[in-house]
């Protein structure tokens, strides 16, 4: 029974005691509670009323045991909460113990060796100039290199290999092997993915990563193998054989192919061997190595069009946790043969936080994601168990990656293009590729039935943060996107209605958001992407529609260093079924980590005709220069289309020059968006120079002080220039829409550029209707007879919204006629005054 202390000073009645409740009444609560946690006071009544065991407590007394009970439940998930944390501060205190004892570990080795060096110079000093023939001799005989004798490949042979590999992964992952620096960025805490650590001075790149995770010890084991379904990049890996050790572990020979992230490398793979095995204190342990004749095992012909890297000692040290759980331990070291590539792709393959983020930390956030989501609802707010949303993701990214490599044994074939090959485009018609797709085009297109075509094309950005340009072209797609070509590979899914339940929709540029799916970091989100009104023509008739992308984007974030920025897309039909077929288009732009060299501003062309692959000493040509200090990073562009075989020619030319197309309107909001073409003055530097914004920044404070007889600037004996700057840096956000059926801007300062949520390439996208609400809208048509008429109009304040639907509140605006030189009305120039977001 539970007591409940319940007074009611209001009442007659005296409920100062304590009530105890049977259990049928406490089952009786408990069904509402857990139908509404904080009912009515007329549900509670009615609760009396449907429950005679209930009849004789008092309304008072019932709504006591609600806050009771709610508070008893808010403490309950305050103390798990709190014991989570605690478990994980344990944990972390624990893996910083361990870190600190390897670094006194290492610090001591420095000593030492410190101390040899010394003792050597000095001892190398007081050798006398003539030294035995003997004592040379037996001197470069203790120096040469220890010479490992063949090996077996047979079980009994790769056991020594694999016990080698072993030590050799244990002393990287908790040992002195490498000198680990701590990842620039990550910080160890309770919510972070864990301790992450990139190499400093070994061969190759590596990187290192700790971490809990809510799993135990076999289920991670059982993830971490199967690298496909975390690895974005990895292809396939086939398990050429499996040896069991009477230790009772597990030998496996593995051939794995890595998906090259750019048309301008060639893929990447491997043969490798993995050692499972489990070690005295409980610890599981998963470590690999590459195979080949320099580890004197079993070695595989070379196959074509991959690049042979090599695996060094890796793995995964997983042990279990008090509690629950696991402390995973997680080493990456390769060697990607960076002299296979061109020289400006260099620093990609030679930098371990690429190889941080893509891969340890990937494999760590896999490992948290599915924890979650074993703790949590096991259905999504849109009806999709969160599984389904993982396996869409890794569809649409294997897709892209299927499309930019374009090998030929999943049935791509390049075709010839004479003159300019900026762009490439394949062919797919295996019946694989073919297999899903609604291959029947209404709306007057053609009917589809025979191939896939992918066109393709790589440049290189000059001193563009990847995660910025992403995140434009993910909210301005009307800046590069043609509805028209939308409409085509939409109708070979047949897209017609849509609906999910459940889902919040935003605004994204000229489409709707209606979001899925993030990771537990939000760094990568899965959505859907609802264009509305594209006008197709349907029996000589032009009817509107709205057409449906599935959407992934990832690297979003500025702050990450290393990150891979993508975006990526698929038309899908009515249903949306959970195994419905993608056919992925997008983007994907790699920073190149600024190292020594970096590009002309000015080579944002293609460069796949113009890089020499050659030794680290080439340089490149066709007029290439490098400069230190410069962002560098470089875009692939993939899009898909399905055809009819005799519309290929004309598919074709449609494909090409819809890519070109696109990489013309990378290249100019790239060049927007480039800090070195903006100047200290925020994104000024490009409107000094224009003389048409220096004429109508003297239009608009002209009329200002012709309709309000007060000045908007403060008078100024310097020039135009300057005239032009404290306009844009003045603190209320001033813009000008046109004189049109549909108003859009055409000029906003810095603070209206930042209410709008928008840059000056997408400024014109942004029409005045889209800003108000309704009230605001009506407010708005009732005060223009005043602008027209008296020139000005006063508006109280308000609230209006941002290009991405964001509430903007601000104390008043002003709105007035912008006057040319005859004296006609050019545009309304409107000022929010002390603005902000909601």
């Amino acid at each position: 029974m539970i007591a409940v202390s319940c007074k009611d000073g209001n009442s007659g009645v005296d409920n100062g005691k304590y009530v105890r409740y049977t259990p049928e009444q406490i089952e009786a609560l408990e069904r509402l509670y857990h139908e509404c946690p904080k009912p009515s006071s007329l549900r509670r009544q009615q609760l009396i009323r449907e429950c005679p065991i209930l009849s004789n407590t008092e309304p008072k007394q019932i709504k006591v045991w609600f806050q009771n009970r709610r508070c008893r439940e808010k403490q309950r998930k305050e103390a798990s909460r709190l014991q989570t944390v605690n478990r994980k501060l344990t944990a972390l205190n624990k893996l910083l113990m361990e870190e600190n004892d390897r670094l006194q570990k290492q610090a001591s080795q420095l000593v030492y060796e410190n101390g040899y060096f010394r003792q050597r110079t000095h001892g190398t000093a007081l050798v006398t100039k003539y030294t035995s023939c003997e004592s040379v001799v037996t001197s470069r005989q203790q120096h040469l290199p220890h010479q490992h004798p063949p090996r077996d490949a047979s079980p009994a042979g790769l056991l020594p290999i694999a016990e080698e590999n072993l030590a050799d992964f244990l002393s990287k992952a908790t040992g002195t092997a490498v000198e680990w620096v701590q990842m620039p960025g990550m910080k160890p805490g309770p919510d972070s993915v864990g301790i992450i650590a990139i190499s400093h001075g070994c061969t190759g790149v590596a990187a290192r990563a700790c971490g809990l995770v809510g799993l135990e010890p076999t289920r991670v084991a059982e993830i971490l193998k199967d690298r496909p379904s975390w690895y974005r990049d990895c292809r396939a890996v086939d398990v050429l054989n499996v040896l069991p050790t009477a230790s009772g572990g597990t030998i496996e020979l593995l051939y794995m192919q890595v998906y090259a992230p750019t048309t301008l490398a060639p893929a990447r793979d491997f043969v490798l061997l993995r050692y499972t095995s489990v070690l005295e204190d409980g610890s599981l342990v998963v470590c690999e190595r590459s195979l080949g004749n320099t580890q004197h095992g079993p070695s595989m012909p070379r196959v074509k069009h991959f690049v042979r890297a090599e695996m060094l000692s890796s793995g995964y040290l997983i042990r279990p946790c008090d509690g629950g759980g696991s402390i995973v331990y997680i080493v990456d070291h390769i060697d990607l043969e960076p002299s296979s590539v061109p020289e400006v792709l260099r620093p990609l393959y030679e930098s371990s936080t690429a190889l941080a983020q893509k891969t340890t930390m990937a494999a760590l956030r896999q490992l948290r994601q599915i924890a979650q989501e074993g703790s949590e609802s096991k259905v999504t707010n849109c009806g999709r168990r969160p599984a389904v949303l993982r396996a869409l993701s890794q569809r649409l990214s294997r897709g892209f990656n299927e499309a930019i490599n374009g090998f030929s044994d999943e049935g791509w074939s390049v075709i010839e293009n004479e003159g300019m090959d900026d762009v490439t485009i394949l062919i797919n018609s295996s019946p694989e590729k073919l297999t899903g797709l609604n291959l029947s085009f209404s709306n007057e297109f053609p009917s589809v039935g025979n191939g896939i075509l992918c066109a393709r094309a790589s440049m290189l950005l000059q001193n563009v943060p990847p995660a910025l340009l992403l995140r434009f072209l993910r909210q301005h797609r009307s800046e590069w996107a043609d509805n028209s070509i939308d409409a085509y590979a939409a109708a070979a899914v047949k897209v017609g209605e849509f609906s999910i339940s459940g889902l919040r929709i935003g605004n994204s540029g000229n489409g709707v958001v209606l979001p899925l799916a993030h990771t537990v970091e939000h760094e990568e989100f899965l959505e859907v992407i609802k264009l509305e009104g594209i006008v197709q023509e349907s029996e000589g008739a032009m009817m509107p529609r709205d057409i449906f992308l599935l959407q992934l984007c990832s690297g979003m974030d500025e702050n990450a260093i290393g990150t891979c920025s993508e975006l990526m897309f698929a038309p899908i039909d009515a249903s949306f079924t959970d195994d419905a077929p993608v056919l992925p288009s997008g983007f994907r732009i790699i920073s190149l980590d600024s190292g020594k060299e970096a590009s002309s501003p000015n080579c944002t062309l293609d460069l796949t005709s113009s890089l020499e692959i050659g030794p680290t000493g080439n340089k490149p040509t066709h007029g290439y220069s490098f400069t230190s200090g410069n962002m560098r990073s470089v875009m692939t562009i993939a899009f898909e289309f399905a055809f009819e075989s005799h519309f290929q020619e004309n598919v074709t030319l449609m494909a090409t020059q819809y890519v070109r197309s696109i990489i013309s309107s990378v290249q100019r909001v790239a060049l927007a968006l480039s800090p070195s073409h903006a100047n200290t003055h925020g994104g000024l530097g490009v409107l000094l120079g224009t003389p048409e914004v220096h004429t109508l920044s003297r239009w608009i404070c002209h009329s200002y002080r012709r309709y309000l007889g007060e000045e908007l600037l403060k008078p100024s004996s310097e020039g135009g220039e300057h005239f032009v700057k404290t306009l844009w840096d003045h603190r209320d956000a001033i813009m000008c829409c046109s004189f049109k059926a549909l108003p859009v801007f055409t000029f906003a300062n810095q603070a209206g550029l930042d209410m709008l949520e928008s840059t000056r390439v997408s400024l014109q996208d942004v029409t005045l209707e889209k800003i108000f609400n309704d009230h605001g809208r009506r407010t708005l048509l009732s005060e223009f007879p005043h602008i027209m008429q008296q020139g000005f109009a006063c508006l109280q304040g308000g609230l209006c919204l941002s290009s991405m639907g964001r509430p903007v509140s601000y104390e008043r605006a002003v709105a007035w006629k912008v006057l040319n030189e005859d004296e006609s009305p050019h545009c309304i120039c409107f000022m929010f005054v002390n603005w902000s977001f909601v």
